[in-house]
Parts: C-alpha cells; sequence; structure tokens
C-alpha cells in the first residue's frame, strides 16, 4: 500500500492509485516535459481516512492517521515547504469521455503542513458534492466505485496563465492549437472569470487568429497563503510573446502525440519558462473538418444527414444500419457498378460512432454492362404490378411468423437468434427493389423527355404527385382519426386498427432500430391527430388539376392517351419507391423488440443493449450463467463517451451546404417547393414535438421522413436543415403546394419560435416579415 509518493513514479498506468489527474501529470513528468515537482496522496490514502465515508461534511473531518501525516508533511518537506497547489485527481477524471472538468476541488497557494492537511481532506470531500453526485449520475458511473487521491506540486507564482488545446475545440481542426490567456494565475481562465486573449496557433506557433481579452479579474497569490482576485481595468493586456508562444505550440503537439489523441492542458507562464500543470483528453471534440467535396459526395451526404438525425448506436451499427434501407441501397447500387455509395459513411471511435463520414463511390467493371441490364430489366419488371410479385408475400409470412412470436416466453437460445432472423427476412427485397427501379426510373426519365418537348418541363413535379401510396393511405387513415375525434366511440379502435397497419413506421429515421416506431411511441400519432383536428381538411395535390390542364391544351387524342399513359407509368415509379420502403421497414418492430426483451434480461434499464454490438449479444451462451463484467464495463464506458459527444454533430452542415451571401435572408437553401408564404416559425426538432404545431405555422425542422407527412397539411410553409429538393420533405411540400427551402444547415439555429417570416419557395430564402405583411 503506498500512501504518498514523488509525482515522478506514476505514468498514464496508475489511474487507479493517482487518479486522471495524478496518472496524466506523472506520465508528462516521466516524458520528460516541463512539469513542476510535486508528490501524490493516493487513493490509498483516502481508503485508510474515508472508507465508507460518503458525506462530504464527514469526509471533510475525518481523523488523518499520524502515518499519513508524517508521510505528507515528509514529502511536502522535501518539495521546500513553500506554497504549494493541491488538485482533486479521481479515478474517474481526465479520462477520454469524463473529463469531469470542475467537479472535484483544486487550492492554490497553500502554505504550511496543517493549511496542507486541511487541503487534502477538502479535496477528498470534493468527491461527493452534489455536482459531483449529479456529473457521476449524468454518466452512468457507481459511485462505489470512484476513488480520489491528491495532487501536491510546487506552486509557481505565475505572470500569465490559462488552458490550451492540441485542436480547435469549435471546428474540430487537428492542425490548429487554441491558446486561451490571461495575466496572474490559471485560475481566472478556468473558471471562466476573465475574457481571455484567444490565439489560434499552427504546430510550428505562428498566430492565424487573435481575440484580445478584457483582463476584467486577475488572481494573485497572497503572502500568507490563499489568492485574492484583483479587479482588472477591462482593457487588453500585454500579448504572451512570440516565444512563449511558439513553445507553448511545441509542447501542446508533443503532449497530443505522446498520448496518441487531442489534450486539453492547463500551463503557466513565469520567468520566461512554460509549465504544465495539466493535460487531459480533450472531451466533445468535434469531427474534423471533412475537406473540399466533390458534387456527388456533397448529395450523398445531403441525403444521409438528412436520414441520419441521430447519433446511431453500437446495436443500430450492427443490425439494421448494414441491413436495412442504406445496406439495400448499397447492394443496388453495387448490382449496377457503384460501390462505397451507401457503405462505410459511419465511422466509429471507443465503440460509439464519432462522425458521419463522407462516402467514396467508386466505379467498377460491372458498370461497363449497366445500360444493358438497366434496359432488361425496365422491359421486364412493371414498377405498377411490383405487388404481384411471389418475394412478397414470402416477406410478409416471414414477418408476420416474426410478429406472432412470444418474445417473453422464449428461451434465451431461440430468442438471441430473432433479430438475425428479422434481419434475413428483408433482404430478399434487395432484389426487389434492383429489378424494379429501373423501370420506376425510366417511366420518370420518359415523362421528363416528353413533357420538355412540348416546353412543359416546369409541370413535372406537379404531374407526379398524387400517386396512391401506403403514406397517403396512412394520412388518409390520421384524417379519419382527426374527423372522429379523441372522445368519438370508435376512436379507441380506429386508433388500435392504425396502429396495427401503420405502427412500424418510424419516428426519428428508417435506417436506425434504436428510435422507436409509431407504435412504440403512440403519442406521436396522437399528436399528428390533434394537429390534424385543429383546421380545416388539407388542401389536395395539385397533381390532377396539372394533369387536366396539360391534356385540355392538346389537341390530338393520341397525343394525350400517350401522355396520360406517361403520367400514370411516372406515378407508378414513385409509389413503388414509397411503397416498398413502406413494406421493407415491417420487420423493424419485432427487430427492436427482441433486442428489449434481450436487454431486460441482462440489464435494470433494457435500452442500455443498444450500446452493445449484436455480436457481442450472440456470444452469450446463458445470462443466468456467463460472466457479464466485461459486457457490462463497456456499457458503462460506451454510455459515458455517447454522453460527452451528445452535442457533438456527426458533421458540420456547412461542409455539405456551403454559406451563401444571403443579403437580408435569415436562411438560406435549395428551392423545394414554389410559392411564397408568411407566418410565425415554430420549430419542430423531433417526432415528439409534433403537437406543438399550428395551423399557418411555418414549419422549421432539422430533417423530416414520413412521419413529418401530416404536419404538411396544416403548416403554412417549411423549412429544413438537411435535404435537398428530391427529398421526402420537397417531393411532399410540392405535393400540398406550399414553399420549401432545403438545406439551410442551420435554420433550426437561427429561426426564433414565433418570429414572423416569408418563405420564398422559388428562391430558396427566408426573411423577416413585418405583421401586415402577415
Amino acid at each position: 500500500m503506498r500512501l504518498v509518493a514523488p509525482l515522478r513514479s506514476f505514468g498514464r498506468a496508475d489511474l487507479a492509485s493517482a487518479g486522471g489527474k495524478g496518472a496524466n501529470l506523472g506520465e508528462l513528468t516521466a516524458g520528460g516535459f516541463p512539469v513542476p515537482d510535486g508528490f501524490v496522496v493516493t487513493t490509498d490514502a483516502y481508503a485508510l481516512v474515508a472508507s465508507g465515508l460518503t458525506a462530504r461534511d464527514d469526509v471533510e473531518r475525518a481523523e488523518v492517521p499520524a502515518e499519513l501525516r508524517r508521510e505528507i508533511a515528509a514529502a511536502y518537506e522535501e518539495l521546500g515547504g513553500g506554497p504549494v497547489a493541491v488538485r482533486s485527481s479521481a479515478t474517474a477524471e481526465d479520462l477520454p469521455g469524463a473529463a469531469f472538468a470542475g467537479q472535484q476541488d483544486t487550492y492554490l497557494n497553500v502554505v504550511g503542513e496543517q493549511a496542507l492537511l486541511d487541503a487534502v481532506r477538502r479535496c477528498w470531500g470534493s468527491l461527493w458534492t452534489d455536482r459531483a453526485l449529479a456529473y457521476r449520475d449524468r454518466l452512468g458511473i457507481d459511485h462505489g466505485e470512484v476513488r480520489i487521491a491528491v495532487v501536491v506540486q510546487r506552486m509557481v507564482e505565475a505572470e500569465a496563465a490559462g488552458v490550451m488545446f492540441s485542436a480547435d475545440p469549435v471546428t474540430g481542426e487537428r492542425g490548429h492549437l487554441v491558446v486561451d490567456a490571461s495575466a496572474g494565475l490559471g485560475e481566472a481562465v478556468v473558471s471562466g472569470l476573465v475574457t481571455p486573449d484567444h490565439y489560434v496557433l499552427t504546430p510550428d506557433g505562428r498566430v492565424v487568429d487573435f481575440r484580445p481579452g478584457r483582463r476584467e479579474v486577475v488572481v494573485r497569490g497572497t503572502a500568507g497563503g490563499g489568492v485574492v482576485h484583483e479587479r482588472g481595468d477591462g482593457t487588453p493586456g500585454e500579448r504572451l510573446p512570440a516565444a512563449a508562444l511558439r513553445e507553448l505550440a511545441a509542447l501542446g503537439t508533443r503532449v497530443a502525440a505522446h498520448f496518441g489523441r487531442p489534450q486539453d492542458m492547463e500551463w503557466t507562464y513565469a520567468g520566461g519558462r512554460i509549465s504544465l500543470v495539466q493535460a487531459r483528453p480533450m472531451t466533445a471534440l468535434p469531427p474534423p473538418p471533412v475537406g473540399r467535396l466533390n458534387p456527388l459526395q456533397r448529395k450523398l451526404l445531403a441525403v444521409l444527414l438528412e436520414y441520419v438525425p441521430v447519433r446511431p448506436y453500437p446495436i443500430d451499427m450492427t443490425t439494421w444500419a448494414p441491413y436495412g434501407p442504406a445496406g439495400l441501397m448499397a447492394r443496388v447500387t453495387a448490382y449496377f457498378g457503384l460501390r462505397g455509395a451507401f457503405e462505410g459513411f459511419l465511422e466509429e471511435r471507443d465503440g460509439v460512432v464519432y462522425r458521419l463520414r463522407p462516402p467514396r463511390p467508386r466505379p467498377t467493371a460491372r458498370l461497363l454492362g449497366t445500360p444493358f441490364r438497366f434496359l432488361a430489366k425496365a422491359r421486364r419488371y412493371d414498377p405498377a404490378r411490383w405487388t404481384e410479385d411471389p418475394r412478397l408475400p414470402a416477406f410478409m409470412r416471414a414477418t408476420r411468423e416474426l410478429n406472432e412470436l412470444d418474445l417473453a416466453a422464449l428461451p434465451w437460445s431461440e430468442l438471441v437468434r430473432v433479430p438475425r432472423r428479422a434481419l434475413d427476412a428483408v433482404q430478399p427485397i434487395a432484389g426487389v427493389r434492383i429489378d424494379y427501379l429501373p423501370g420506376a426510373g425510366r417511366a420518370l426519365v420518359r415523362l421528363l423527355l416528353a413533357l420538355k418537348l412540348r416546353r412543359r418541363g416546369r409541370l413535372f413535379g406537379d404531374l407526379i404527385t398524387g400517386a396512391r401510396t401506403r403514406t397517403s393511405d396512412a394520412n388518409d387513415a390520421l384524417a379519419a382519426l382527426a374527423a372522429e375525434g379523441p372522445d368519438g366511440p370508435r376512436f379507441e379502435e380506429m386508433f388500435r386498427a392504425f396502429l396495427a397497419e401503420y405502427g412500424h413506421r418510424e419516428t426519428a429515421t428508417p435506417l436506425l432500430v434504436t428510435p422507436p416506431t409509431w407504435a412504440d411511441a403512440p403519442q406521436t400519432v396522437l399528436d399528428l391527430v390533434k394537429v390534424l383536428a385543429a383546421g380545416p381538411p388539407a388542401p389536395q395535390p395539385p397533381g390532377g388539376d396539372a394533369l387536366g390542364r396539360l391534356l385540355a391544351s392538346l389537341r390530338s387524342p393520341r397525343a394525350k392517351a400517350k401522355l396520360a399513359r406517361l403520367v400514370r407509368d411516372a406515378r407508378a415509379g414513385v409509389a413503388f419507391r414509397e411503397d416498398s420502403h413502406f413494406y421493407f421497414t415491417m420487420p423493424l418492430p419485432v427487430l427492436r423488440r427482441s433486442l428489449l426483451e434481450l436487454g431486460r434480461r441482462l440489464f435494470d434499464d433494457p435500452q442500455d443493449v443498444f450500446h452493445l454490438r449484436l455480436e457481442e449479444l450472440e456470444a452469450i451462451g446463458d445470462p443466468a450463467t456467463a460472466d457479464l463484467r466485461a459486457l457490462r464495463s463497456a456499457v458503462t464506458a460506451r454510455a459515458a463517451r455517447r454522453e460527452e459527444l451528445a452535442g457533438v454533430r456527426l458533421i458540420d452542415p456547412r461542409a455539405i451546404y456551403p454559406v451563401r451571401a444571403t443579403g437580408d435572408a435569415l436562411a438560406v437553401g435549395a428551392p423545394a417547393g414554389a410559392g411564397v408564404a408568411t407566418g410565425p416559425v415554430k420549430v419542430i426538432r423531433d417526432p415528439s414535438e409534433f403537437g406543438k404545431l399550428d395551423g399557418g405555422d411555418v414549419l422549421v425542422c432539422p430533417y423530416t421522413n414520413p412521419s413529418w407527412t401530416p404536419l404538411f397539411q396544416r403548416a403554412a410553409a417549411v423549412v429544413v436543415d438537411a435535404g435537398g429538393s428530391a427529398s421526402h420533405a420537397a417531393i411532399v411540400a410540392r405535393e400540398y403546394g406550399i414553399p420549401a427551402v432545403m438545406g439551410t444547415g442551420d435554420g433550426t439555429t437561427v429561426l426564433a419560435d414565433g418570429r414572423l417570416v416569408t418563405v420564398d419557395g422559388d428562391a430558396g430564402l427566408v426573411t423577416a416579415a413585418a405583421p401586415q405583411d402577415a
């Protein structure tokens, strides 16, 4: 048992005895970095004194045994007995995914043996503050497994101090270092008491950007111990010398390389020397900028950003993500000679999805034969008759058998095979898509060419709307529920029938299994009913009127018949695309339910199973006898990492939707639905907020999918962060004749609830509106 030991005797492997801060500082010391000398009062010392105590006051009043007092005093004397900095160093601190920044206490300029002992006890007690307890609860860290060490270092009376990041914490740029600095001790910067000088540096110390601070407060040590906060003058002070900036950049680069990942460091500057007093992995660091994208990558990312609005879990990455719609499209594009379009676009780190990565589509030799295969498929497989294909009833039969399983009654050995059965059931639909999509594509191209020859190309969007689809069936069923009303005598019966027919529809995304379906989240459907019941019947799609006007303009009966047939075929192609997706997602509920049943048998919270990979579940022979400690540790670590990334985007939308000159526009995007409308903004971030929308609102949202369709019947216009003119939201907006602006990138950020705006769907602009414009 080591109670006290020199800082230099610890390294990164000594987390259990030195805590995160002590282990990292010891590692830096051993690596030859400029770290003030010091020692560690280890976690063994804490356990000796505070074992069984969980109240802060009790820990701070605990008696320190004479042996430990002597060891602390001897180590303090070896340091010179002068002022020291006393820093908490918990075992769940300064780790990837759990920085614990500011959760435990630090005491600066501590002078004297008794003051040092008191500071050590207060550091121990800070393990049990309300904020530290709440932080550990949020990360799912067991309080009983956390211990704390204390780092004691020779005090540096800094002329300037601050923090340094070895990567840009805002942009994710790994080629820049960011330094915040101010006069005096670093507490002013770390605690947010001061607006610091802000430097952005290259690794060789060149200043890329500089913003002066205001020096509102200067923290300095006092002669008798402790610190004083001196009022600053609020004006910029002297900049750090160029040599100091070069040294900081060099140290930051070396420390990041030493630990193998970007680092968050605290530093001091005194007597022309830089010292490091803390280093920990950067948390919540955005992915690196994706760099220059080609047009195809930008188009694919626009689609993927819309379909991955939430961070996938490990179970998503090993079930529905590779086998569901994205996997299906990967098979379709590979069949026609293009690989990489829908593969490898999600990058994982530390067991958690880290970023959305630009796809790298690449042609294969198979592409040479694609025109012939395409035409052969188009001639043989008519999208209007796809529901007669024998593969569909076979798929429906397999899905029905899965849904009839009593999952709770299945033994583990059978239950654990259900997810794989559900994934296997959908695979034949990939072949259906391969066979019928060419016909759908040919029908759309034929109609477009025919319209352009008649100089009526602008009618294309209106003419292909109005096709009868399962989505329009669902919308009609919702309208019937709204007409009946929640108090109607048949509402409960109608509602149950609706969920039985349409409950497999996704709420957030069709690409993942973890978000709930309509059946899992029936309140989403009730909110849609509420929105529909609050206004007049939805306008009819303009497709029928457009076709009637077009046919009336033609003289030849033969030309009319041909054009009507082209429109019918094109609508059948649109319906195939929509309806095949509807059927394809039918196994989603049983897949999700089976995973949650597995989770119920493993964890207190069944959704903890989302943090595991399918192969990890399949490797469990019998949970009653298996050693599950490693799996549960993985769940805890991945949950903490996911929590760390909660506020980090999978990709910067500006990479996909470059910022354009906006003039006086509040938001700019792709024009996707013709016309102009004015109304108050209503930001709807996910399906749980559907009930907020009122008739006449401008719907502003981060993404859409078929679940959002009914909202378009009440919205004055729609503005979406993601997507393009061919995305689901754009198609539906055109069907309902409302203006739409897609791919703004930041609409949900810059447009606030209640603000009156005008949406120009022809120009792709959202501008402020005066009240009289409404």
